[in-house]
């Protein structure tokens, strides 16, 4: 996802001048936030979107996600409405894992 997410921001600035977007730049942004950098992924992904529009690549994956559902998101409003009201579960603060 991180690729994805580079590659889309490096996107938005090429916009503007019509350039392509280059493994340089997504190591750029990439860099700029200590994410390690697989030379391998990062060729992978640049050859699966090259010559491809970025607005037909978001609406395929938008159908993709689409399959995976919303799974159990509407158990509490349920629980609420039949009068089950639990008391919510503490939460454990934890620290954020380093981006790789």
């Amino acid at each position: 996802m991180k690729y994805v997410a580079a590659f889309l921001l490096a996107r938005l600035a090429a916009a503007e001048t019509g350039a392509e977007v280059n493994a340089a730049q997504i190591k750029q942004i990439l860099a700029s936030v200590d994410c390690k950098i697989d030379e391998d992924r990062l060729s992978e992904f640049l050859a699966e979107v090259e010559g491809k529009d970025v607005n037909e690549l978001i609406a395929n994956g938008t159908a993709k996600f689409a399959s995976f559902g919303g799974g159990g998101g509407g158990a509490a409003p349920a629980a609420a409405a039949a009068g089950g009201a639990a008391a919510p579960a503490a939460e454990e603060k934890k620290a954020a894992a380093p981006v790789e």
